[in-house]
C-alpha cells in the first residue's frame, strides 16, 4: 500500500498448499510484483523486497 493504496484489495497476502493426488505439494502465491504491474507501480521497491523475502522462505520450507 506504500506504492499504492489500491493494492489494499491484495492484502493481506496468502499463500495456498495443497497436495495433488500424486502426493506432489505445492505452494502457490500471487508475486508481489505482479501485484504491483496490476496496480500500476512496476518499479515499487517493497514489492521487491517482499518477492525475495517470500522466494527465500519458499526455497527455505523445500530445501527441508
Amino acid at each position: 500500500m506504500e506504492c499504492a493504496q489500491s493494492v489494499g484489495i491484495d492484502l493481506p497476502l496468502k499463500a495456498l498448499v495443497w497436495e495433488d493426488g500424486s502426493a506432489q505439494v505445492w505452494l502457490g502465491y500471487n508475486d508481489p510484483e505482479y501485484l504491483g504491474k496490476r496496480h500500476e507501480v512496476p518499479s515499487c521497491q517493497v514489492a521487491a523486497t517482499l518477492r525475495k523475502t517470500l522466494t527465500g522462505l519458499a526455497e527455505a520450507v523445500i530445501a527441508k
